[in-house]
Protein backbone atom coordinates (compact mmCIF):
# COMPACT_ATOMS: atom_id res chain seq x y z
CA UNK A 1 0.00 0.00 0.00
CA UNK A 2 1.76 3.57 -1.14
CA UNK A 3 1.25 6.14 1.41
CA UNK A 4 3.09 8.56 0.46
CA UNK A 5 4.50 10.95 -3.00
CA UNK A 6 8.13 12.33 -2.51
CA UNK A 7 8.84 14.74 -5.49
CA UNK A 8 11.86 15.83 -7.08
CA UNK A 9 12.07 19.94 -7.50
CA UNK A 10 14.38 20.60 -10.43
CA UNK A 11 12.99 19.73 -13.39
CA UNK A 12 10.04 17.70 -12.10
CA UNK A 13 8.09 20.54 -10.17
CA UNK A 14 10.21 23.55 -12.28
CA UNK A 15 11.76 23.55 -15.42
CA UNK A 16 15.15 24.92 -13.66
CA UNK A 17 17.25 22.27 -15.19
CA UNK A 18 17.53 24.03 -18.18
CA UNK A 19 17.86 27.20 -17.06
CA UNK A 20 20.98 26.03 -14.66
CA UNK A 21 22.20 24.20 -18.15
CA UNK A 22 22.83 27.40 -19.47
CA UNK A 23 23.99 29.30 -16.43
CA UNK A 24 27.07 26.98 -16.48
CA UNK A 25 27.59 27.17 -19.97
CA UNK A 26 27.31 30.65 -20.15
CA UNK A 27 30.18 31.35 -17.13
CA UNK A 28 32.57 28.08 -19.22
CA UNK A 29 32.19 29.69 -21.97
CA UNK A 30 33.02 33.50 -20.02
CA UNK A 31 36.16 31.68 -18.54
CA UNK A 32 37.28 29.56 -21.18
CA UNK A 33 36.36 26.04 -19.71
CA UNK A 34 35.82 23.67 -23.33
CA UNK A 35 33.16 20.50 -22.41
CA UNK A 36 30.84 21.64 -20.12
CA UNK A 37 28.53 20.03 -22.45
CA UNK A 38 29.77 17.08 -21.30
CA UNK A 39 30.20 17.36 -17.84
CA UNK A 40 27.06 19.15 -16.87
CA UNK A 41 24.37 16.35 -17.27
CA UNK A 42 26.94 14.39 -15.13
CA UNK A 43 25.81 16.76 -11.88
CA UNK A 44 22.24 16.33 -13.14
CA UNK A 45 19.76 15.51 -9.78
CA UNK A 46 24.18 15.77 -7.56
CA UNK A 47 24.22 17.94 -4.36
CA UNK A 48 27.07 20.60 -4.74
CA UNK A 49 29.61 17.91 -2.83
CA UNK A 50 29.35 15.30 -5.54
CA UNK A 51 29.26 17.97 -8.36
CA UNK A 52 32.98 19.27 -7.25
CA UNK A 53 34.37 15.93 -7.69
CA UNK A 54 32.80 16.01 -11.19
CA UNK A 55 33.59 19.60 -11.98
CA UNK A 56 37.43 18.86 -10.40
CA UNK A 57 38.25 15.83 -12.49
CA UNK A 58 36.94 17.31 -15.90
CA UNK A 59 39.22 20.71 -15.02
CA UNK A 60 41.51 19.97 -12.11
CA UNK A 61 42.21 19.62 -8.62
CA UNK A 62 43.39 23.73 -8.49
CA UNK A 63 39.47 25.01 -9.98
CA UNK A 64 38.13 27.74 -8.10
CA UNK A 65 34.69 25.70 -8.00
CA UNK A 66 32.87 27.67 -5.48
CA UNK A 67 33.76 30.73 -7.52
CA UNK A 68 32.52 29.42 -10.51
CA UNK A 69 29.42 27.71 -8.57
CA UNK A 70 28.98 31.69 -7.20
CA UNK A 71 28.97 33.24 -10.75
CA UNK A 72 26.60 30.26 -12.10
CA UNK A 73 24.13 31.05 -9.17
CA UNK A 74 24.92 34.78 -9.93
CA UNK A 75 23.51 34.14 -13.38
CA UNK A 76 20.46 32.19 -12.60
CA UNK A 77 19.40 34.83 -10.44
CA UNK A 78 19.10 36.98 -13.14
CA UNK A 79 17.34 34.94 -15.29
CA UNK A 80 14.81 34.72 -12.68
CA UNK A 81 14.33 38.20 -11.65
CA UNK A 82 14.01 38.82 -15.70
CA UNK A 83 12.14 36.15 -16.57
CA UNK A 84 10.28 34.63 -13.31
CA UNK A 85 9.78 30.99 -11.66
CA UNK A 86 8.84 28.39 -14.23
CA UNK A 87 6.62 25.90 -13.06
CA UNK A 88 5.78 23.09 -15.39
CA UNK A 89 2.77 22.20 -16.62
CA UNK A 90 0.61 19.77 -14.16
CA UNK A 91 2.78 20.67 -10.44
CA UNK A 92 -0.11 22.78 -9.31
CA UNK A 93 -2.72 20.18 -10.37
CA UNK A 94 -0.90 17.40 -8.46
CA UNK A 95 0.16 18.96 -5.46
CA UNK A 96 -3.31 20.43 -4.85
CA UNK A 97 -5.29 16.77 -5.71
CA UNK A 98 -2.72 15.18 -3.31
CA UNK A 99 -3.61 17.76 -0.36
CA UNK A 100 -6.77 17.45 -1.00
CA UNK A 101 -6.97 13.58 -0.68
CA UNK A 102 -4.85 13.23 2.56
CA UNK A 103 -1.98 12.13 0.72
CA UNK A 104 1.93 12.22 2.95
CA UNK A 105 3.83 14.77 0.34
CA UNK A 106 7.54 15.33 0.49
CA UNK A 107 10.20 16.71 -1.28
CA UNK A 108 13.65 15.78 -1.63
CA UNK A 109 16.21 17.93 -3.45
CA UNK A 110 19.95 17.66 -4.19
CA UNK A 111 19.57 21.59 -3.91
CA UNK A 112 20.53 23.49 -1.51
CA UNK A 113 17.86 24.78 0.79
CA UNK A 114 18.41 28.28 0.42
CA UNK A 115 17.42 27.93 -3.26
CA UNK A 116 14.70 24.83 -2.45
CA UNK A 117 13.00 26.96 0.19
CA UNK A 118 13.30 30.34 -1.94
CA UNK A 119 11.57 28.55 -5.00
CA UNK A 120 8.87 27.00 -2.87
CA UNK A 121 7.93 30.40 -1.18
CA UNK A 122 7.97 31.83 -4.76
CA UNK A 123 5.59 29.27 -6.24
CA UNK A 124 3.40 29.23 -3.19
CA UNK A 125 4.28 25.22 -2.51
CA UNK A 126 5.76 25.31 0.63
CA UNK A 127 1.98 23.80 2.43
CA UNK A 128 1.80 21.21 0.18
CA UNK A 129 4.83 19.39 1.70
CA UNK A 130 5.26 17.59 5.38
CA UNK A 131 8.75 17.63 5.34
CA UNK A 132 11.26 18.82 2.68
CA UNK A 133 14.79 17.69 2.46
CA UNK A 134 17.52 19.04 0.63
CA UNK A 135 20.85 18.39 -0.66
CA UNK A 136 22.86 19.95 2.21
CA UNK A 137 21.66 18.24 4.82
CA UNK A 138 22.87 15.11 3.57
CA UNK A 139 26.50 14.28 3.08
CA UNK A 140 26.34 12.39 -0.68
CA UNK A 141 22.94 12.81 -2.58
CA UNK A 142 21.18 11.48 -5.40
CA UNK A 143 22.22 8.58 -6.73
CA UNK A 144 22.65 7.36 -3.09
CA UNK A 145 19.68 6.31 -1.26
CA UNK A 146 20.64 9.33 1.35
CA UNK A 147 18.14 11.68 0.76
CA UNK A 148 15.01 9.54 0.32
CA UNK A 149 15.47 7.27 3.07
CA UNK A 150 15.50 10.90 5.02
CA UNK A 151 12.43 11.94 3.39
CA UNK A 152 10.77 9.08 4.19
CA UNK A 153 12.01 8.83 7.74
CA UNK A 154 10.50 12.19 8.29
CA UNK A 155 7.06 11.71 6.85
CA UNK A 156 6.85 8.02 9.22
CA UNK A 157 6.66 6.10 5.67
CA UNK A 158 8.41 3.03 4.80
CA UNK A 159 10.13 3.12 1.56
CA UNK A 160 8.20 0.67 -0.33
CA UNK A 161 5.08 2.22 1.05
CA UNK A 162 6.09 5.77 -1.41
CA UNK A 163 6.20 6.95 -4.71
CA UNK A 164 9.14 9.03 -5.60
CA UNK A 165 8.63 10.64 -8.88
CA UNK A 166 11.76 11.75 -10.62
CA UNK A 167 13.52 13.80 -13.86
CA UNK A 168 16.88 12.24 -14.11
CA UNK A 169 18.96 9.31 -13.93
CA UNK A 170 20.54 9.98 -10.62
CA UNK A 171 17.35 10.53 -9.16
CA UNK A 172 15.33 7.56 -10.39
CA UNK A 173 18.79 5.39 -9.06
CA UNK A 174 18.75 6.81 -6.14
CA UNK A 175 14.63 6.35 -5.17
CA UNK A 176 14.91 2.53 -6.31
CA UNK A 177 18.24 1.99 -4.11
CA UNK A 178 16.07 3.22 -1.25
CA UNK A 179 13.54 0.92 -1.78
CA UNK A 180 10.62 3.19 -3.06
CA UNK A 181 8.51 3.15 -6.47
CA UNK A 182 9.97 5.63 -8.89
CA UNK A 183 8.32 7.10 -11.35
CA UNK A 184 10.27 8.92 -13.97
CA UNK A 185 9.05 12.11 -15.91
CA UNK A 186 12.60 12.63 -18.32
CA UNK A 187 13.19 16.17 -18.34
CA UNK A 188 16.44 16.95 -19.96
CA UNK A 189 17.90 13.02 -20.40
CA UNK A 190 15.67 10.67 -22.12
CA UNK A 191 15.43 7.08 -20.46
CA UNK A 192 17.67 4.50 -21.78
CA UNK A 193 17.23 0.71 -20.58
CA UNK A 194 18.69 1.24 -17.08
CA UNK A 195 15.98 3.59 -16.36
CA UNK A 196 13.59 1.44 -18.10
CA UNK A 197 14.78 -1.45 -15.81
CA UNK A 198 15.08 0.59 -12.39
CA UNK A 199 11.66 2.73 -12.47
CA UNK A 200 8.33 1.38 -11.62
CA UNK A 201 6.49 3.76 -14.56
CA UNK A 202 8.12 6.20 -17.05
CA UNK A 203 5.50 9.15 -17.59
CA UNK A 204 5.55 12.16 -20.50
CA UNK A 205 4.49 14.99 -17.59
CA UNK A 206 3.10 15.37 -14.34
CA UNK A 207 -0.28 15.16 -15.78
CA UNK A 208 0.11 11.86 -16.77
CA UNK A 209 1.10 11.02 -13.54
CA UNK A 210 -1.94 12.58 -12.00
CA UNK A 211 -4.20 10.24 -13.71
CA UNK A 212 -2.54 7.25 -12.86
CA UNK A 213 -2.52 8.49 -9.35
CA UNK A 214 -6.05 9.45 -9.82
CA UNK A 215 -7.37 5.77 -11.28
CA UNK A 216 -5.67 4.12 -8.85
CA UNK A 217 -7.50 6.15 -6.13
CA UNK A 218 -10.78 5.72 -7.78
CA UNK A 219 -10.10 1.77 -7.95
CA UNK A 220 -8.34 1.13 -4.72
CA UNK A 221 -9.34 4.29 -2.81
CA UNK A 222 -5.34 4.24 -2.09
CA UNK A 223 -2.49 5.12 -4.93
Amino acid sequence: MIKAVVFDMDGILFDTEIVCMKAWMAIAEKNGMPGMEEVFPKCIGLNSNDSRQIVLEAYGEDFDYPGFRQQSSEWFQEYMEKNGLPIKPGAREILEWLWENKYIVGLASSTRSSSVFGHLERSRFRDYFSTVVTGDMVEHSKPRPDIYLLACGQLGVSPAEAYAIEDSPNGIRSAHAAGMRPIMVPDMIAPDDEMKGLSFRIMKDLREVLCYLKEQHRQTGQL
